[in-house]
């Protein structure tokens, strides 16, 4: 019997999807951490970092609340695409975007704040604005960090188990991401399956691991 896919492919495409809102929004709010003070920023930051330190059952039950077809949010997905957000393979993105983006959001706000200020400080001199400086001065001295960040956030989105299968579900063909369907080889006895599907998934993190050791910054020995 042929090796079913499907769930492979699809963890892949949830995890890259789910990276990228990650790094898009997860980059802004570490370098609003790192840079800016303001009240209830240490409170900000403990909400941000709660996914990291919660059971995945938790952070299900909060998004069943949050995306449930009784909810306000739920209500406003369903009444503008169709359907229920809940039990689709989006869902599954937004489960991995939840138990993904704290791990780079922690690192990018440790990699910002590692920046030598003074380039900052130059820039601003020389009259360049605060997007610039971001852009242009900031960003490209923790960029190796955040990459690496980036790798590691993509590694965990793609293993993500319990906060999916609680909004996203176990329907082949739909929404089984591959570690929803290693369990259920496992369950159902078809242990030839789970072998497969574990050495692949296990040699994809080894990549991204290696990819991410590349990226991280060398510590220079003096």
């Amino acid at each position: 019997m042929g090796v079913d896919w499907f769930p492979l492919w699809l963890s892949l495409r949830v995890a890259t999807l789910s990276t990228l809102l990650a790094a898009t929004g997860g980059v802004a709010l570490a370098y609003l951490l790192a840079n800016k003070n303001f009240r209830g920023k240490e409170a900000l930051d403990a909400v941000l970092t709660l996914p990291l330190v919660l059971p995945p059952t938790v952070l299900g039950y909060y998004l069943l609340v949050v995306m449930g077809r009784g909810s306000v949010f739920g209500h406003i997905y369903e009444s503008m695409f169709g359907q229920p957000l809940v039990f689709t393979w989006q869902a599954a993105v937004v489960a991995a975007l939840l138990h993904s983006a704290p791990l780079l959001i922690k690192s990018a706000r440790a990699a910002l704040e590692s920046v030598d200020h003074s380039y900052e400080r130059a820039a601003r001199t020389l009259g360049a604005s605060e997007w610039r400086v971001f852009l242009q001065v900031t960003l490209p001295l923790a960029q190796r960090s955040i990459l690496a960040a980036t790798a590691l956030a993509f590694a965990r989105a793609l293993g993500d188990f319990g906060v999916t299968i609680m909004v996203a579900g176990n329907i082949p063909g739909r929404t089984q991401t591959v570690a929803v369907a290693i369990y259920d080889a496992v369950e159902s006895g078809n242990g030839s399956l789970a072998r497969i599907l574990v050495i692949v998934t296990s040699l994809i993190a080894l990549a991204v691991l290696w990819i991410a050791n590349r990226l991280s910054p060398k510590l220079v020995l003096r």
